[in-house]
């Protein structure tokens, strides 16, 4: 018999509840959704969703930093169109499997962590190398790196047991 871990001593689980609420609330569903509603940045309406100060930080963004985001080439839509479509569902998920110590998420989480993992490489390639390459690599980067580090630490937390929330009842805790 196997018994839940309480999430007060699944300290790690923590940061990923943090990292998946974060995505889920403001990357996923402002961030990325701003890219997909407003196709292009010179000539638009404000949309009712995401909220204009929103928008407008996104065009600070890129404007200021990431010129990527700004030109949207279709590469960048197609995940931009995986963020919202599977991995927005993936994190709400997520937060509620890993709060409740549901074992099943595990093969998802992993399957996340190679995509994200790609997907960040990819974009970071064009970021510092690419035709639309930002003016500041060092903040670019350093914007990116949770999403580039972040996928390791779910492949470990999720790879390295059957059981990340559970203990064997018969073991003392």
């Amino acid at each position: 018999m196997r018994q839940t871990i309480p999430l007060r001593e699944r300290r790690i689980d923590w940061l990923l509840l943090v990292f998946f609420a974060i995505n889920l609330g403001f990357i996923t569903y402002i961030v990325d959704l701003e890219q997909l509603v407003i196709a292009d940045r010179s000539h638009f309406e404000y949309p009712i969703w995401p909220p204009r100060i929103f928008v407008d930080l996104v065009h600070w963004w890129g404007d200021t930093f990431d010129p990527l985001l700004i030109a949207r080439p279709p590469w960048w839509r197609a995940t931009i169109w995986l963020d919202s479509l599977l991995f927005g569902p993936f994190y709400a998920v997520a937060i509620w499997a890993i709060a409740k110590g549901r074992e099943w998420i595990r093969v998802p989480a992993i399957f996340w962590s190679g995509v994200m993992f790609a997907n960040v490489s990819i974009i970071m390639f064009e970021e510092l190398l690419g035709p639309h390459r930002t003016p500041a690599p060092f903040v670019v980067t350093f914007a990116n790196l949770p999403w580039w580090l972040l996928p390791f630490v779910v492949a470990w937390r999720f790879g390295k047991t059957d059981h990340p929330f559970t203990r064997d009842a018969s073991r003392e805790p």
